[in-house]
């Protein structure tokens, strides 16, 4: 934080963003041509990373690599991470590898990357994603590292991260119905944009999917020639007698439990070490896998905040969770969760909700019917976030009882008056926007 404070503000990142913001009429607008043209002129930057796995999907692209990047972390990999959203400021999106674990971007570095890009761009059009992901590439092609974990932004095909020229493993997490207006209206549609990213002749590790969005990735890796892994057909991964059993043509491993909490992680941690398993010279190790699992982090997924601010303003001895999930099958992963959270020690439901104009609200809370739980639905301070009372709509859909309020404290100070001595579960869910504002609430710093 000292050199944000020590910077002239023409200098701080918060500047630059602010400028980026206004370099294109359209937030998202997906194309390759802005891009190409900015990394040439800067000297393709690109072309400079080291081994790259690009992951894209709907839901699971920040777990699957953050298992990834514990795993090779682990192994003693120093690991680049590409990553969006933020959740409290934009340096969580770049993380530099080096051995013994990585670092967010310094203020100070991100600036001085900013500032590249934007002498280099010299005022022609491009959006916000493009212009802060070549300064990103700027920064991961100066710092050595081993691997380079990029995530998707949007869909794949015309994604700005996708004119990496090649690739160690493409990864398609699961896919459904998310961005329409930008991927399409059917989950085969959407599924298609994803591999876009799939290349020749290298290996991509396929999630479960709905049948659908299976067959439109067959149909794309046929084209381009790539080598398909595809989760139940090439490796199998449950929990058991509490352990999660991995199973691959080469042998069945007894693993602990991932340390992020939902059986939809069992799913993300397979594909993670399929990909870990798969690329030999990475040399991993179960003992790399048992660590990666137990130590992988990546807040607002189930994120418990017992011990921050917001509890203090619940009732004693309530359980507060956050969870960014803002789409149908987001809701329906956290839904289970509840489920088996429920099923193990019942309280009250709680859900403090607020969302986007662009998800699907009903779609989200419908996943919440069988549970019925009280609903708060909150504002987010965000352009394009959709009203209280339009979310209350969309619960009260979905049978569950509703009420718009102020704010999160609000809501919470308003269930300690109801719940005195019931401790109930609550959930702060429905954006990973309002996610980020429940973690500044709290105190949290993410690193």
């Amino acid at each position: 934080m000292a050199d944000l404070l020590c910077a002239p503000s023409h200098l701080r990142s918060d500047a630059f963003l602010a400028r980026f913001l206004q370099m294109h009429p359209k937030e998202i607008e997906l194309s390759l041509g802005r891009m190409q043209r900015l990394l040439a002129d800067l000297g393709h930057p690109e072309r400079r990373l080291p081994a790259t796995v690009q992951v894209a999907g709907t839901n699971g692209k920040g777990s699957t690599t953050a298992f990834l990047k514990s795993m090779l972390e682990a192994r003693g990999l120093a690991v680049h991470v590409y990553t969006s959203p933020h959740l409290l400021r934009f340096h969580e999106r770049i993380r530099l590898g080096r051995r013994g674990g990585g670092v967010l971007v310094s203020e100070t570095q991100l600036a001085e990357s900013f500032a590249e890009v934007e002498r280099v761009n010299a005022g022609r059009p491009i959006t916000f994603f493009e212009i802060t992901t070549a300064a990103a590439f700027l920064l991961f092609s100066r710092h050595p590292a081993d691997v380079f974990l990029l995530e998707v932004g949007l869909g794949g095909r015309c994604d700005a991260t996708n004119v990496v020229p090649s690739a160690a493993a493409s990864v398609i997490t699961s896919v459904g119905l998310d961005h329409r207006e930008f991927l399409g209206d059917d989950v085969g549609s959407i599924a298609l944009e994803k591999a876009g990213i799939l290349k020749s002749a290298t290996p991509a590790f396929i999630a479960r999917q709905q049948p659908e969005a299976l067959a439109a990735i067959e149909q794309a890796s046929e084209l381009v020639g790539a080598r398909l892994r595809i989760a139940g057909r090439d490796w199998l991964a449950h929990e058991a007698h509490g352990a999660l059993i991995y199973e691959d043509e080469r042998q069945r491993l007894s693993l602990p439990l991932p340390s992020l909490i939902g059986s939809h992680q069992i799913e993300n941690a397979g594909c993670a070490i399929a990909v870990a398993r798969a690329c030999e010279e990475w040399a991993i190790e179960v003992r790399h896998i048992e660590a990666g699992l137990s130590c992988a982090k990546w807040p607002a997924r189930m994120q418990s905040l017992q011990n921050g601010r917001l509890a203090g303003l619940a009732p004693m001895d309530s359980e507060i969770w956050l969870d960014g999930g803002h789409n149908p099958d987001g809701g329906r992963a956290i839904a289970l969760t509840l489920e088996q959270l429920q099923r193990g020690s019942p309280r009250p439901l709680m859900l403090i909700a607020g969302m986007m104009r662009t998800k699907d609200s009903d779609g989200f809370f419908e996943a919440f019917t069988r549970h019925a739980p009280s609903v708060f639905a909150v504002p987010i301070a965000a352009v394009a976030s959709r009203r209280p009372l339009d979310i209350v709509l969309s619960a009260r859909r979905a049978g569950c009882a509703a009420e718009a309020v102020d704010s999160i404290p609000e809501a919470l100070r308003i269930i300690a008056r109801r719940f005195p001595s019931d401790p109930p579960r609550i959930l702060i869910t429905g954006s990973l926007h309002l996610a980020g504002e429940a973690l500044a609430l709290d105190g949290v710093c993410v690193t």
